[in-house]
Protein backbone atom coordinates (compact mmCIF):
# COMPACT_ATOMS: atom_id res chain seq x y z
CA UNK A 1 0.00 0.00 0.00
CA UNK A 2 1.08 3.11 -0.94
CA UNK A 3 2.08 6.12 1.72
CA UNK A 4 -0.54 8.31 0.01
CA UNK A 5 -3.29 5.21 -0.11
CA UNK A 6 -2.34 4.95 3.68
CA UNK A 7 -2.82 8.68 4.05
CA UNK A 8 -6.82 8.42 2.29
CA UNK A 9 -7.72 5.69 4.69
CA UNK A 10 -6.64 7.43 7.89
CA UNK A 11 -8.75 10.49 7.17
CA UNK A 12 -11.64 8.31 5.91
CA UNK A 13 -11.66 6.20 9.50
CA UNK A 14 -11.45 9.55 10.89
CA UNK A 15 -14.01 11.51 9.20
CA UNK A 16 -16.05 8.05 9.66
CA UNK A 17 -15.46 8.94 13.81
CA UNK A 18 -15.85 12.12 13.80
CA UNK A 19 -19.54 11.74 11.87
CA UNK A 20 -20.57 8.88 14.27
CA UNK A 21 -19.50 11.71 16.94
CA UNK A 22 -21.52 13.86 15.50
CA UNK A 23 -24.31 12.15 14.25
CA UNK A 24 -24.39 10.21 18.06
CA UNK A 25 -23.23 11.61 21.01
CA UNK A 26 -25.41 8.94 22.83
CA UNK A 27 -23.97 5.77 21.64
CA UNK A 28 -20.76 7.51 21.07
CA UNK A 29 -20.11 7.33 24.85
CA UNK A 30 -21.91 4.34 25.54
CA UNK A 31 -19.39 2.65 22.97
CA UNK A 32 -16.44 4.93 24.86
CA UNK A 33 -17.43 3.66 28.44
CA UNK A 34 -17.96 0.03 27.55
CA UNK A 35 -14.44 0.30 25.82
CA UNK A 36 -12.86 1.71 29.03
CA UNK A 37 -14.52 -1.07 31.23
CA UNK A 38 -12.89 -3.66 29.17
CA UNK A 39 -9.54 -1.70 29.49
CA UNK A 40 -10.69 -1.79 32.99
CA UNK A 41 -11.40 -5.46 33.35
CA UNK A 42 -8.31 -6.54 31.87
CA UNK A 43 -5.75 -4.59 33.95
CA UNK A 44 -7.30 -5.70 36.95
CA UNK A 45 -6.92 -9.20 35.62
CA UNK A 46 -3.14 -8.63 34.66
CA UNK A 47 -3.11 -7.37 38.59
CA UNK A 48 -4.65 -10.12 39.75
CA UNK A 49 -2.51 -12.63 37.80
CA UNK A 50 0.48 -10.92 39.12
CA UNK A 51 -0.13 -10.83 42.56
CA UNK A 52 -1.21 -14.39 41.82
CA UNK A 53 2.42 -15.74 40.98
CA UNK A 54 4.25 -13.45 43.94
CA UNK A 55 2.06 -14.96 46.59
Amino acid sequence: MSANAKKIVVVAVVALVLFFLISRPTQSADVVHRALGWLQDGAEAIVTFVRALFS
